[in-house]
């Protein structure tokens, strides 16, 4: 019996600074060309979603994520206009804000303090106002 055709498996990634700042990438490819997004991509045959997260969000930004905290799972099968995917999305903290550089797939990276005023791809709003809720019940926000 062969595997049965399903969703492509995706991860995003909050990252915030120790000013409480998230850092977007601006996408260089389509969909949502130019428009700010989360950190993230494919997860790779035989990687976990955990080192895919980190492995995608190094590809994109320079920058190393250790300790990552699942924000939920986002499954909608409209939320990537390519096909089906399912995002685990993760957050992470950093302990300054060190500057990134965007490369592979991103066009820029940047920390950005109102992020709620921006058009963002996908349904990397959602996303992020889970994390957001997610850092208060925490004591974060």
């Amino acid at each position: 019996m062969g595997l049965p055709a399903t969703p492509a498996l995706t991860v995003d990634c909050v990252i915030y600074d120790p000013q409480g700042r998230v850092l977007l990438i601006r996408r260089k490819n389509e969909p949502y060309q130019g428009a700010y997004a989360l950190p993230g991509g494919f997860v790779d045959i035989g990687e976990t979603a955990e080192n895919g997260c980190r492995r995608e969000v190094r590809e994109e930004t320079g920058l190393e994520v250790s300790a990552l905290r699942l924000v939920g799972v986002y499954s909608d099968p409209s939320r990537d206009p390519r096909g089906h995917t399912v995002s685990a999305a993760f957050m992470a903290q950093l302990p300054e804000a060190t500057a990134p550089t965007a490369s592979d797939d991103a066009a820029a990276a940047e920390w950005v303090g109102n992020w709620r005023g921006e058009p963002l791809a996908f349904d990397h709003a959602k996303i992020l106002e889970d994390a957001e809720k997610l850092r208060g019940a925490e004591g974060q926000g």
